[in-house]
This record gives structure tokens, sequence and C-alpha cells, in this order.
């Protein structure tokens, strides 16, 4: 009976943002055109969406400079996306500002 070495895989790396995607003009009549002016687009999309709280600082730090920080938030929050670091907040983050402007909408409705 002979013996068989095990095979060992390794797993192939994450593949790097194509340079066609990166170098795209966007679409300016698309509702996100501005996407294409974000820090993220120089960086592999698995940098935002990290599995632990090293990972979403480091997104974080890639966020913070960003010129469209602002509207990724918004467009987060607004299409309720649950997964990943957007406009430099995570998903537990994003679940606290959307309850709270839940919570202020509901306030001025009971008030008037």
């Amino acid at each position: 009976m002979s013996r068989r070495a095990k095979r060992t895989t390794t797993p192939a790396p994450a593949p790097e943002r194509p340079v066609e995607l990166s170098i795209a003009p966007p679409d300016p009549d698309s509702l996100t055109a501005w996407m294409s002016e974000g820090n993220c687009r120089l960086h592999p999309p698995a940098t935002f969406f990290p599995s632990d709280g090293v990972g979403v600082d480091r997104a974080r730090k890639i966020c913070k400079s960003c010129p469209v920080g602002e509207r990724c938030l918004d467009y987060a929050l607004e299409n309720r996306i649950e997964h990943g670091v957007w406009g430099g907040c995570s998903e537990r983050e994003r679940r606290r500002i959307w309850k709270r402007r839940r919570d202020e909408i509901e306030l001025s409705l009971s008030t008037n």
C-alpha cells in the first residue's frame, strides 16, 4: 500500500482592481457618478469590507480625506447598506445614525 502525500493548496490572492475599472470614465448621468471621485477607487474593495476593528480603522483613514465622504455616507444610509465602511462609518455607526434620524423624525411628527 503506497502513501500519497497530501496536497495542500494555497488560496489564490485576492484579485486587485482591474486597471480598466480604475481609469474608466464615470457615466455622468449615473446616480453614483460621484463614486468615481472617491479615495476608495484607489484601493481593493476588500479594504472596505473588513473582518475586524483594525480593518475598519484602516478604511476610516482612507475615508477621512475623501472628497465625497459625506455623499458616500448619505448613500449608504439612504439605501440601508448594512455591510462595509461607507463614508468613514462602520455598520454599527450607520445603524446608530439611522436610528437617531428615525427617532428625530418620530419626535418631530409627535410634536406637530
